[in-house]
């Protein structure tokens, strides 16, 4: 039985806590629904930020809702070198030892002491789906995507749940070397 996946390219985001958005936006300010994204209750924001780092920043950072536990910032390694921070590879959420970065929003100023990662590639199971294919939660996979630039990736994250909808999440980078984009599907070969 074939094993395909929908394939999401992750784009450079950031996630915030409430606290944070407040301090970036105003006292009581909740974040605004610009479009739904593949995992059920989230939302891209109409709200951005920028975000500065020690070589550069970039400007209209997009704000991923809701409201998170802890504030992350997500970006490519190419994103990394470019606004010179040393971002390591990490699953989402998993933020400790990893560089800060300083926010800013049209009403305050956020420094972050953590929270800069390369997102780990993963895929997001509905348990359902993981128990049909016989996949574990933090399983590692390799996966094939097909095209004229196809290429396998190894050390795809399994990343099992009763709220994820199937769907695997590259970033960019790893994107634009398969020549792969969003709504693109690829094969759990291993």
């Amino acid at each position: 039985m074939s094993k395909i996946v929908p394939v999401g390219v992750s784009a450079r985001h950031i996630h915030l806590t409430q606290e944070d958005i407040e301090t970036l936006f105003g006292q009581g300010y909740k974040l605004t629904e610009f479009k739904p994204l593949s995992q059920p209750g989230q939302f891209a924001a109409n709200e951005t930020v920028v975000v500065k780092g020690t070589k550069g920043q970039f400007d209209k950072v997009r704000i991923l809702g809701p409201a998170r536990p802890a504030s992350q910032l997500e970006i490519s390694r190419t994103d990394a070198f470019a606004i010179g921070v040393k971002a390591p590879v990490r699953e989402s959420g998993r933020i400790d030892g990893t560089p800060g970065i300083t926010i800013q929003g049209p009403a305050g100023e956020v420094q972050l002491e953590q929270g800069v990662i390369v997102a780990a590639r993963h895929i997001h199971f509905h348990t359902s789906d993981a128990e049909q294919w016989g996949i574990k939660d933090q399983q590692l996979l390799k996966v094939r995507l097909g095209g004229e630039r196809g290429l396998t990736f190894d050390n795809v994250i399994a990343r099992v749940s009763e709220s994820f909808a199937l769907d695997m999440h590259i970033d960019t980078d790893e994107a634009n070397a398969a020549g792969a984009k969003t709504g693109d599907t690829a094969e759990i070969v291993e």
